[in-house]
C-alpha cells in the first residue's frame, strides 16, 4: 500500500533554492518515500520517533502519522546533511515557542 507524503513549508523553500539538477533528486527521494524505497534510519536520543531519508549530501527528516486511517509520511525538515538537525531542533523549539 502507498503512503502519502506531504512536504512542510520548510521543504519547499529549501526545494526552491536548489539548482535544477540537486532539486530534481531530492523531489525523487522525496517521491520515493510513498513506496518505502529510499535510504530511510530512524532517530534516536532526542530526536526519537523521527525518520530520516539520504538523498546524497542532504537529508529529508520526516514522521509517520496517520490521517483518517491513511497512512502519511510528513516531511518537516529538509536541508544539507551536516546542518539539517540544527535546523530541524530550531525548528521544533520554535514550534514549542
Amino acid at each position: 500500500m502507498k503512503n502519502e507524503v506531504t512536504v512542510s513549508e520548510q521543504v519547499t523553500q529549501f526545494l526552491g533554492a536548489l539548482a535544477p539538477e540537486p532539486k530534481k533528486k531530492l523531489r525523487a527521494g522525496i517521491r520515493s518515500l510513498d513506496s518505502d524505497r529510499g535510504d530511510i534510519k530512524d532517530l534516536v536520543d532526542a530526536l526519537t520517533g523521527y525518520k530520516r531519508l539520504r538523498v546524497g549530501h542532504f537529508r529529508v527528516i520526516y514522521r509517520e502519522a496517520f490521517e483518517n486511517g491513511m497512512p502519511v509520511r510528513k516531511c518537516l525538515c529538509a536541508e544539507r546533511r551536516n546542518v539539517v538537525y540544527e535546523v530541524f531542533t530550531e525548528i521544533l523549539l520554535s514550534d514549542l515557542t
